[in-house]
């Protein structure tokens, strides 16, 4: 079929949606929801069989859902209604919720059910729920509501609140008034289920210091205490809050806007706090000794055997030119310890965007800083790929994009679960890209699938990933499913007779690609477009960075995404 998305944003999941569509063999447009007119002119030039909307903010004009089936995808159960669902879910401390694929009507939420798939609720924030547990149901559900239209068969069951399986209700906007938190008498666990349910997007507006900004993030702490509402320690960026009864780690803030003033975002809370935390400690935390405790670290590492396992977790998959050190200090130190196969990787979310286009934004010297955190990036990048005396093991439970999926293709192998979106391009952002990826990729894909990679700018899912050769390996199931399945399948490699052989073919192989061109060359051509990306005022990178951070919408749908 010719199924059209309208998306407010080509989204995580919208991806998802795009990809798993395409694997079935259907061809699957995008158009963005920019206006009533765009939509009108998207869906009269694509022509569509059928529409799904996975991810949309505004209501779908009339004369295109009464002359088109177009079905909505809303995170919450049969009957859940409204703009905030996932924040009442998280806010309320929901066990069970769901995904309902509806059709499209005048009443909003209100149409004909055509699939609703239920999901257990982590202990987690709202968009590292909505990407793993929310975007999976999403799916399921989809796909099912897609193959009933197909079939022609399913009649659509009308939205009864007498059913005994419509447990939803109308609820309003997840409003700031719901979300304020008082030091003074919140305890640890309603404190984390308010930071949670507002971790993306809106934050949760509070006072620091005499000013106002929005919280963004959530994570318990075990050991520090204080005064409730004050702040008790900083780590890696992060500021700590003690509570009544604990203390929460809040890792970004942004700014509460003045009227006239400048956009603000989000950033690192010790960037914006700044001086106003002078005699605030320091208090680090290893990323060995982080392990097995309630408490907020960027960076984990922990051994099972032969195998080292460093995890690492950074907001919205960004890495800083200080992140990147501080990944790059750990991974030495996971290096030299006595295993014979090392796993990189997060348990679950995100594998790595690339470079931090917030912290750049923010900087003195865009340009500077772009080129700092580059650097850092491929210092790291150079460090995996010169890491001959083990296997190297990328396992990707999540999403991951340019240079953050360079990063994982510098390990000898990639495993890749199969709900994770990849985007092998850094187009969409103006940069040619480095992390060593003009050796990388090719030499995984071929220099023609490389080239398509790169210049289409279209997510690609995990299983055509695998037919690529872009992963090696792909796991089913939820993130703790293909978590266990890593553990498995990694100590079967630790302890496979042929390991010995594969180290010394690894190291021959790296001798012989070095002789052939060396990897500071193609750091250096990579690294020259790169500055000129940087440094030229007139290049797209710098608008486009900026829209990005700022949140402006395209005026038009881009054409990659036209089908």
């Amino acid at each position: 079929m010719r199924i059209l998305l309208i998306a407010s944003a080509f989204n995580s999941l919208t991806q998802r949606v795009h990809t798993e569509l395409r694997a079935l063999g259907h061809t699957v447009g995008v158009e963005l929801a920019l206006g009533d007119e765009p939509v009108r002119s998207g869906v009269a030039r694509f022509q569509p069989d059928l529409i799904v909307a996975p991810m949309l903010t505004r209501a779908i004009p009339e004369d295109i859902w009464s002359g088109h089936t177009v079905l909505i995808v809303h995170p919450g159960p049969k009957g859940d209604r409204g703009p905030s669902s996932l924040d009442w879910a998280i806010h309320e401390g929901a066990e069970e919720w769901g995904v309902t694929v509806l059709q499209a009507v005048a009443e909003m939420d209100a149409g004909p059910i055509w699939a609703s798939v239920p999901f257990t609720v982590q202990p987690c924030g709202k968009s590292e729920l909505y990407r793993n547990e929310v975007a999976g149901a999403a799916v399921q559900a989809v796909l099912l509501a897609v193959e009933r239209f197909e079939g022609g068969w399913f009649v659509p069951e009308p939205l009864d609140y007498e059913r005994w399986d419509v447990q939803g209700r109308l609820r309003p906007y997840h409003a700031q008034e719901f979300r304020r938190i008082d030091w003074a008498a919140d305890d640890t666990a309603t404190v984390l289920r308010k930071l949670r349910s507002a971790d993306s997007q809106p934050g949760v507006l509070d006072e620091l210091y005499g000013a106002e900004y929005f919280l963004h993030g959530g994570y318990p702490e075990d050991q520090l205490r204080g005064v409730a509402g004050s702040v008790v320690a900083t780590r890696d960026g992060a500021v700590c809050r003690a509570t009544v009864d604990g203390a929460v780690w809040i890792p970004q803030l942004r700014a509460r806007r003045t009227p006239g003033g400048p956009v603000t975002f989000k950033l690192p809370a010790v960037q914006v706090l700044g001086e106003l935390l002078a005699g605030v400690p320091e208090v680090p935390v290893s990323a060995s000794a982080a392990v097995g405790r309630a408490t907020w670290s960027e960076i984990r590492y922990r051994e099972e055997g032969s195998v080292g396992y460093l995890e690492f977790a950074f907001p919205s998959g960004a890495m800083s030119t200080e992140q990147c050190r501080r990944l790059l200090a750990a991974y030495l130190e996971a290096v030299a310890r006595p295993t014979s196969v090392l796993v990189l990787g997060p348990a679950r979310d995100f594998f790595s965007n690339g470079i931090h286009l917030n912290v750049i934004e923010a900087a003195t010297d865009p340009a500077a800083e772009s080129w700092a955190n580059i650097n850092a990036m491929d210092d790291l990048v150079e460090a995996i790929l010169n890491t001959t005396e083990k296997i190297t093991v990328a396992a990707l439970a999540g999403n991951a994009a340019a240079g953050g999926l360079m990063l994982a293709i510098a390990a000898d192998e990639v495993w890749c679960r199969d709900a994770a979106v990849l985007n092998p391009h850094y187009r969409l952002m103006g940069l040619h890209g480095s992390e060593y990826w003009t050796y990388t990729l090719p030499r995984r894909v071929g220099a023609e699938q490389a080239r398509r990679l790169t210049t289409a700018a279209l997510p690609v899912g995990a299983g055509e990933a695998l037919a690529l050769g872009l992963v090696d390996r792909t796991g089913s199931g939820a993130a703790a499913d293909f978590r266990s399945w890593t553990t498995h399948e990694a100590a079967a490699l630790a302890d496979s007779p042929e390991l010995t052989a594969r180290l010394l073919e690894k190291k021959r192989r790296r001798a012989d690609d070095e002789a052939a061109k060396p990897l500071a060359a193609y750091r250096a051509e990579e690294l020259e477009q790169m500055w000129r990306n940087f440094s030229d005022p007139q290049e797209p990178y710098h608008a486009l960075r900026r829209n990005f951070v700022h949140k402006v919408c395209p005026t038009a749908t881009p054409e990659h995404l036209l089908g």
